[in-house]
């Protein structure tokens, strides 16, 4: 089979598995208790990225009982990774999702927060939300760079997110994410920067050969009385040493 043969087949069965995601969603996910969610969660997840040609390599626990997991960006493909180990996070997402077909509703099932990040006292109400959630010994899951990044370095993190952590006393577990093929350490045809768009990125992923998602989830760090700008860049480096001395 060709690569664009076998490109065109991956990307059909991933939009079949994503229809049978909402098929799930519109008819089951009313009856579902919360550890059936995510259940099914966790078995979407790690399907889709079976479909998609790409393995999945896993370091490390998620902490029971609740925690803000921080992880660096590189692709729209982290949330489907981290979903296949952490299935019950929920996600910090920009709100323009809301508006993409079919990409909202799964989003909305997973108990996505959404930001809008052209209003800046939004930023306040989703650090509330979050803080709610982790009082409830929820697990929230936040991408502190922003936006994603080539994947062979890391963009500053924002702190303020980390406040939500910080008036809860809630532990941050930094999680590191990598994408490795075939032929590279760090995978160029997940890099999704500059004026990439997701059809583009969607047809690299799915002509690449041998696509790893690495996802390492590392020691939880205490955040009492924490400064968040000081934690924000300790959670940074802890994310930077793994992925530098990554194989």
């Amino acid at each position: 089979m060709t690569v664009g043969l076998r490109a065109a087949w991956r990307l059909l069965r991933c939009v079949l598995h994503a229809l049978h995601g909402l098929g799930v969603v519109v008819v089951r996910f009313g009856t579902l208790d919360a550890g059936q969610r995510h259940d099914r969660i966790r078995w979407w997840s790690a399907k889709m990225l079976r479909v998609m040609g790409i393995g999945l390599q896993v370091e490390g626990v998620a902490r029971p009982g609740g925690a803000l997991l921080v992880a660096n960006h590189v692709s729209w493909l982290d949330i489907t990774a981290l979903h296949a180990v952490v299935p019950q996070a929920r996600f910090v997402s920009k709100a323009d999702i809301q508006s993409w077909p079919l990409l909202s509703r799964l989003a909305d099932a997973a108990d996505t927060l959404y930001l809008q990040r052209e209003r800046k006292r939004d930023a306040l109400r989703v650090v509330h939300l979050v803080a709610q959630a982790l009082s409830e010994r929820q697990t929230v899951a936040v991408f502190p760079e922003g936006t994603t990044s080539d994947g062979r370095s890391l963009l500053p993190f924002h702190a303020n997110i980390l406040q939500a952590a910080i008036s809860t006393d809630t532990p941050v577990q930094p999680v590191a994410l990598r994408f490795s093929d075939a032929c590279s350490r760090i995978s160029p045809a997940v890099e999704f920067v500059g004026a990439t768009t997701l059809v583009e990125s969607l047809w690299r992923v799915a002509c690449a050969d041998g696509l790893i998602a690495h996802v390492t989830l590392l020691p939880a760090r205490a955040c009492t009385h924490a400064d968040r700008r000081a934690l924000a860049q300790t959670l940074r480096d802890d994310i930077e040493t793994r992925l530098q001395g990554a194989d």
